[in-house]
């Protein structure tokens, strides 16, 4: 009793001068950086090849598919009308598809045309340096990102995956 009473002693004098006392493993984590899993959705905005604005304010509250393509990669031409499919069944339950071509090499096909031949009819936009920098960086096409309805990220795919095995990993964010 004598030595629990002098332990409160001591951590009411330590919360009097300022001191508080962190419990072992509690240590306040930093915030993830971008592209890395639990970071947030960046703030962007661009221009789709069609001339609509997109937005990342327009994606608040939504299940969010992030692809980084490019006309030239066959896994992005496989994957990408997967993703229409997606978009198609879950767009009313808040899931939106954001597609953004690389240009780091020279286009295989015009987009506008590359797109509507592969049946892709979400928004489809240039990814400017910046814009890449934004979400952490590519290292590999396709990139796939996931993000949550609070706008954190909870999935990367670095390269093909089947639209069954993606489906299963939004499920349960819808």
């Amino acid at each position: 009793m004598l030595k629990q009473c002098v332990f409160y002693m001591f951590l009411a004098a330590f919360r009097l001068i300022g001191v508080e006392q962190t419990p072992v493993g509690a240590a306040q984590q930093k915030p993830a950086a971008a592209g890395e899993i639990g970071s947030r959705l960046p703030d962007f905005s661009a221009v789709d090849l069609r001339g609509h604005k997109i937005s990342s304010v327009d994606l608040r509250g939504k299940v969010v598919l992030i692809d980084f393509c490019a006309t030239w990669c066959q896994p992005c031409k496989k994957e990408m009308p997967g993703y229409q499919k997606l978009a198609d069944r879950f767009g009313a339950q808040g899931f939106a598809v954001i597609g953004f071509k690389l240009d780091i090499m020279a286009d295989t096909e015009e987009p506008r045309a590359f797109a509507r031949r592969l049946g892709v009819r979400y928004p489809l936009a240039v990814a400017t340096n910046e814009l890449k920098n934004k979400f952490g960086g590519i290292e590999g096409l396709p990139t796939t990102l996931i993000y949550d309805r609070q706008g954190i990220l909870r999935q990367t795919i670095i390269g093909f995956e089947y639209t069954d095995v993606v489906e299963k990993g939004l499920k349960p964010l819808l």
